[in-house]
């Protein structure tokens, strides 16, 4: 039986790949540019290329160290969609010294 593939995102090139996941390679590059893939998880939906919006907020989540693995009951969880959503988080994570990458999967706001 063979493994489930898993995505790894290109953010300079706006790209996404589904590889398989080998634990023995982790480190893959981007075929365009050279540049390092990251490791995003197999529940990943790549937004189209065209939007910036969606790739900034992908890039936001990425570099807070949040990815989009599948957990025990489905897909991963909430994550942000929009630039207003996520600076209402970070907002709430200064207010209350909560980590970006906590505050960022936060459904909701108090």
């Amino acid at each position: 039986m063979g493994h489930a593939k898993t995505s790894y995102v290109c953010l300079p090139c706006r790209a996404s790949y589904k590889q398989s996941y080998d634990r023995d390679r982790p480190h893959r590059t981007c075929p365009r540019c050279a540049e390092p893939l990251i490791h995003v998880g197999s529940a990943f939906a790549t937004p189209p290329r065209r939007d910036t919006a969606a790739w900034r907020v992908l890039s936001v989540l990425l570099h807070a160290g949040v990815h989009f693995h599948k957990s025990c009951c489905g897909g991963p969880g909430y994550r942000p969609r929009t630039l207003r959503e996520i600076r209402e988080r970070m907002a709430h994570a200064r207010r209350t010294d909560e980590s970006f990458a906590r505050a960022l999967v936060r459904h909701d706001v108090p």
